[in-house]
């Protein structure tokens, strides 16, 4: 069955296509500041999943200190636009990198991490480049086994050398907690931050991360921020995580069953290039919302295999389909334009504006 407002997105933008529902990114934003409000830091969502100007300024104004970008040309695209406090949760590395983030420096106030010294090596280069300092944080792995320094005391030698580097500020810390690992986390901050007292430094910022981690919200004590990402719009891996329901799921992909060549299989027009092959280690590749029952089993490019053999109801050849994706970051990097809704109004579109900003 295909709703009024997916017949009208079919026939104004025909499918598939990335669908908004603004009244529940307000209601995210709002949700979010207050956990953070209330837990007593600041907050400072990451950009990663939206990648949009306008959106980052809703954040913004409403109560964000700053924002968080993982590469360069994602903070490019938002300091061009006016926002001006932005760590780049990342790794540097490279001569036209450096270049690029000594202009970023120069227009808009910058931090960076690092996790080792040959990034930390590089980074006066862009300080020098935008004739002002440049603040630097340590990422400490505290459980995830991605990027971060493994010990307190590889912290707190990185820490002194970034303080020892010409045109480099150390500011803190960032950590990325394992869901079930703040205890732990704990542990590792207490005695980095011990050691860089020891030696004369501080950490102003004390950054943790993830929307998972809501639970965990202000439970690092010492903490004076968290990254948000995923919670503007959520997805199923967030409702698996228990951070969010499916009223909290603000993007949906419309998606048209273009075949059912037998009862208990369909194709949709959403393959991996809509849908992306991230599981997130969930069964399937999405939620149907029409027939939360069927499963989007596999995929080629354009083509999304549905299995209806548990599906109560199976639809039709025709029928325009609502999708929660698994990982909603990934997918809103395919495309290059978002529709925004408010109930069964379309008010516009909004360009995904530091899509494809890999570097």
């Amino acid at each position: 069955m295909t709703t009024p407002l997916a017949a009208k997105i079919a026939r104004e933008y025909g499918t598939p296509c990335a669908i908004i529902d603004m009244d529940r990114v307000e209601r995210n934003i709002a949700r979010i500041q207050k956990a953070c409000d209330d837990a007593g830091i600041a907050n400072r969502p990451h950009i990663k999943t939206h990648k949009n100007p306008t959106i980052a300024k809703m954040q913004v104004a409403a109560g964000a200190k700053g924002i968080t970008c993982q590469k360069i040309g994602e903070a490019e695209i938002m300091a061009n636009a006016g926002i001006d406090d932005i760590l780049i949760s990342y790794n540097l590395l490279g001569e036209e990198k450096m270049a690029r983030l000594g202009a970023l420096n120069a227009k808009a106030n910058m931090t960076v991490a690092a996790d080792n010294f040959t990034v930390v090596a590089g980074l006066p280069k862009a300080a020098a480049a935008s004739g002002r300092p440049l603040s630097v944080v340590v990422e400490c792995d505290t459980g995830r086994k991605r990027a971060g320094v493994e010990t307190p005391a590889e912290a707190i030698a990185l820490a002194r050398e970034i303080a020892a580097s010409k045109g480099l500020q150390f500011a803190g810390f960032m950590l990325y907690p394992t869901e079930t690992g703040w205890g732990d986390a704990q542990k590792f901050f207490d005695e980095a931050l011990a050691g860089v007292r020891a030696h004369g430094l501080d950490a102003k910022i004390v950054s943790t991360g993830g929307t998972p981690n809501l639970v965990n919200i202000g439970k690092l004590k010492g903490g004076t921020e968290h990254r948000f990402g995923t919670y503007i719009y959520n997805d199923r891996m967030q409702v698996a995580a228990g951070s969010a329901t499916w009223d909290d799921c603000a993007l949906h992909i419309y998606s048209t069953v273009v075949s059912r060549a037998a009862p208990e299989r369909g194709i949709l027009d959403a393959g991996s290039k809509t849908l992306t092959t991230d599981t997130g280690g969930l069964d399937g590749h999405g939620l149907i919302l029409e027939h939360p029952e069927a499963k989007i089993a596999k995929f080629a490019e354009e083509h999304g295999f549905l299995d209806l053999s548990r599906s109560n109801t199976r639809p039709n050849v025709g029928d325009v389909v609502r999708i929660v994706p698994n990982h909603v970051c990934v997918v809103v990097n395919m495309m290059d334009e978002v529709v925004m809704v408010r109930g069964e109004e379309i008010i516009g579109t909004l360009p995904v504006a530091a899509r494809g900003k890999l570097r």
